[in-house]
């Protein structure tokens, strides 16, 4: 069952012309379409299915600075400040909280690594404690043995994944931007290697620069271009309570993570379980993700499924040229998988026994994007003027959503980035570099 959200009205009729074309209606793609918006450009927003229809409705809905990547942690202030300023300024509640996440531990190296972090904390400002095992027991029962101690960083939080990219996309249409839904890019049209337009099911767009911020779809949709972007889908499952008792408002452990919603129902998961299925571009793009591959075993089931023959990563995907594979698929929504259901009902049960006996009222799978070494690209694409890649979040993209769709807008217009946008750059994944996976 897919996870209900906010949809909002298309814009009845296709421009025939826009200074930006922006090819996925995810976090990304909405709060891009929100900066270019604001600086004036003409937009077009288009989604296959609906707004926030896969993985940006489908994760836990943290809005984190602490334990981040090196990488990304410059990103991770400018997405938090801007979470506020989206907050305030569309004047639409997205969900967002500064509601203070928990981490606990019962290994001595993982707490050490997080004191470490701290260090790493401090170069850009942000504030993060190391709870003691007795403060961290006041916050999260022992039921599962004695804590050695966690972490707590009380401006991080967390937003709806239900409202937060349809209100930020609505807050772009505010701007002057279109959106356009049940709208699938077919293909990008090129002249002299220069963008000139786009061709979607619905007519042709003329433009001169794309935001490619498709999410899984995005390594399909650039093939045809010629553009290489290595890139694999891990299949994940998530759960939803009815509401229920408060215990905490974003708590992460060894067995479970919990995230309290509005409507004080519970997000259900557990940190990295997920099905590694094999399949033809998992195969394609094997030498690269081969690290990540190994150190995520301990985790992950392997297997094949659906996704080998239908989907972004299918044979069909990989080996042919129908440009109506994206219309053909509105939605990724696979089922969530039961044994993780199984899983997840009894660590909640165990480790939080305020919850045991939990009503659970849905659950849902979905395909998380990742890149080789789990971070996000945001870079221009170097074979084709015009053109911006925006995806491979590797699970960290709503948090760092509004960071994301900023820096992709200052790449667009050649504005000096607000980050240094190297560790995000496409080329690094192809061109030989070696590849940082200590952080997976």
């Amino acid at each position: 069952m897919s996870p209900i959200v906010e949809r909002i009205p298309s814009d009845e009729r296709l421009p025939a012309e826009a200074d930006v074309v922006i090819v996925g209606g995810g976090i990304l793609g909405a709060t891009a379409a929100y900066f270019l918006a604001k600086r004036g450009l003409s937009v077009a927003l288009l989604e296959k299915g609906h707004i926030a229809c896969e993985q940006s409705s489908r994760n836990w809905g943290w809005c984190r600075q602490q334990n981040r990547d090196r990488r990304e942690l410059p990103l991770s202030v400018i997405s938090m400040r801007l979470w506020d300023e989206l907050t305030r300024d569309i004047n639409r509640d997205l969900g967002f909280r500064r509601c203070g996440l928990v981490y606990a531990t019962h290994d001595e190296a993982v707490l050490a690594g997080w004191e470490k972090w701290r260090e790493v904390a401090r170069d850009y400002g942000v504030g993060t404690r190391v709870l003691s095992r007795a403060e961290l027991a006041e916050r999260v029962p022992e039921t599962r043995g004695k804590w050695v101690g966690g972490t707590y960083s009380e401006h991080d939080g967390k937003a709806e994944p239900a409202l937060a990219a349809p209100a930020i996309a609505e807050g772009a249409r505010a701007l002057g931007a279109t959106i356009h839904q049940g709208c699938a890019a077919r293909g990008i049209d090129l002249a002299n290697g220069r963008i000139a337009g786009v061709h979607t099911e619905k007519g042709y767009i003329k433009t001169s620069a794309v935001l490619c911020s498709a999410g899984a779809w995005s390594s399909r949709f650039l093939r045809p271009l010629g553009v290489s972007f290595p890139q694999a889908s891990i299949r994940q499952t998530a759960l939803r309570s009815a509401p229920t008792i408060n215990i905490g408002e974003a708590i992460s452990t060894p067995y479970c993570t919990i995230t309290r919603r509005l409507d004080g129902s519970y997000t259900l998961a557990i940190s990295g379980k997920a099905n590694l299925e094999i399949t033809p571009q998992a195969i394609r793009y094997s030498r690269e993700f081969m690290p990540q591959f190994i150190r995520r075993l301990k985790n992950v089931k392997l297997g094949i499924g659906k996704s080998f023959l239908s989907g972004p990563d299918s044979l069909s995907a990989l080996l042919a040229t129908d440009d109506r594979i994206f219309e053909k698929n509105r939605e990724l929504d696979p089922p969530p998988l039961k044994w993780l259901i199984r899983q997840v009902v009894e660590s909640v049960s165990k480790t939080f026994p305020q919850l045991e006996g939990i009503k659970i009222e849905s659950a849902w799978g979905g395909f998380v994007d990742c890149t080789p070494d789990a971070v996000p690209v945001v870079s221009k694409v170097d074979k084709v003027e015009g053109l911006v890649l925006a995806a491979g979040c590797s699970g960290h993209g709503f948090g760092l959503g509004p960071g994301l769709g900023y820096l992709a807008a200052e790449l667009i217009v050649n504005d000096t980035p607000s980050v240094d946008p190297a560790p995000f750059r496409l080329s690094r994944l192809v061109d030989g570099s070696k590849l940082d996976v200590s952080a997976i």
